[in-house]
């Protein structure tokens, strides 16, 4: 256990006032789990899913949940498995562990899992690039969502590594940077102690040394969350104005029934923020009744984020339609660190696929020995690794 305060309960807070997470998971999870990804210092998690039929080239989605929430819960209630069903792209769910945060929230306030090559950040960049190097996933599509802590981790995501993520969903999030303690947490979560312009925009160019292009980002927040301020997003929004170089006026504003939506383009007319703001919505991700389920934190208000977000960053447009007959030829690595949904990694084996000659397949501690050993030589050679 790293030694955080025993005030970190205190940020109970971000359950708000639905009570805690659940969903039947025996019946709701479809997701499997990714068992060997490098050094891992955050001690995460990682659960995945790959729709059947996924074709090389797909896009990948990483997807943190809230507090108090679990990768297959949020998933269940969300519906981007449904999605991928539905259009073609891999799923990494990151999971928090009791052990570092005994509410479930990643840790986005805390120096040590925030920084670039560091804590969780570093597990999350370790799993995006396993889950790339096994699947021959595209580079130029990894997208990152989350809600609340999860949506504020994401924002860590997209300001530490800003060169790995073509685009972001930030849902009832925080701007990076604004907090590095516990009290800090929460003056930032409710909007106290407001940030300029320029003090937001070095706060995100210290994160790394990036030059651009900048990812896309698509903000939501509710008007009435009692959890998270909704000038979190306002500020959130005005971080990113500022890499990308935009004028704080919106190039445009909209009205869909409950929900307002403003956009910024670029000089070439491209929108590239967004900034979605639902009515009398409380602290949650919003659905509709396209996808997903609703539950604590999961708020059925007639707006799917899950859908809305997933245009935004253009990958349902039949892009990336499944084949049916398809099955990808894996390594051995691939099926050894990802098992078919429901399996363990104990009962799937398989010879090496591709130029090498086959070989007998390896069993029990000796295989996995070897598995994480071939996934760790590609994550040094990544420079994600020493």
């Amino acid at each position: 256990m790293r030694n955080l305060p025993d005030a970190l309960t205190r940020l109970a807070v971000l359950r708000g006032h639905n009570g805690t997470f659940s969903a039947d998971l025996d019946r709701a999870d479809r997701l499997s789990t990714l068992t060997a990804f490098g050094t891992n210092p955050g001690a995460l998690k990682a659960r995945f899913y790959l729709p059947p039929g996924i074709r090389p080239g797909a896009p990948l989605v990483v997807v943190l949940h809230g507090c108090t929430q679990n990768a297959a819960g949020y998933d269940h209630h969300s519906g981007w498995s449904e999605l991928a069903d539905r259009t073609g792209f891999a799923l990494l769910y990151p999971e928090q562990q009791h052990v570092n945060n005994p509410n479930l929230c990643f840790n986005w306030f805390h120096p040590g899992d925030t920084r670039r090559n560091r804590g969780e950040a570093l597990s999350i960049r370790q799993m995006i690039e396993t889950m790339v190097l096994a699947h021959d996933l595209d580079r130029s599509r990894i997208f990152i969502t989350g809600l609340s802590a999860g949506g504020a981790m994401a924002n860590v995501m997209l300001a530490t590594y800003p060169e790995v993520f073509a685009a972001g969903g930030i849902i009832a999030g925080l701007p990076y940077g604004r907090a590095t303690t516990i009290p800090e947490a929460f003056s930032c979560m409710h909007g106290h102690g407001p940030a300029s312009d320029d003090e937001l925009w070095q706060l995100l160019r210290e994160a790394s040394d990036h030059s651009g292009p900048w990812p896309r980002v698509s903000i939501w927040q509710g008007s009435a969350d009692p959890t998270v301020a909704p000038s979190n997003a306002e500020d959130i929004a005005a971080q990113w104005r500022s890499v990308h170089r935009l004028e704080s006026a919106a190039t445009r504003t909209e009205r869909q029934g409950a929900r307002w939506r403003r956009v910024w383009c670029n000089g070439a007319g491209e929108t590239v923020i967004e900034l979605n703001t639902v009515a009398a919505m409380g602290h949650g991700t919003p659905l509709g009744d396209e996808l997903g389920r609703p539950g604590p934190y999961m708020l059925d208000v007639g707006i799917s984020s899950t859908q809305e977000i997933a245009q935004f960053w253009g990958i349902v447009e039949g892009h990336d339609s499944l084949s049916p007959d398809f099955v990808p030829d894996m390594s051995e690595a691939s099926r050894a660190a990802f098992p078919p949904p429901g399996t363990r990694l104990s009962d799937t084996d398989g010879a090496r696929a591709g130029d090498a000659p086959a070989r007998p397949a390896i069993h029990g501690s000796a295989r996995e020995t070897s598995v994480r050993k071939i996934i760790e030589d590609a994550l040094r050679s990544a420079g994600l690794m020493r």
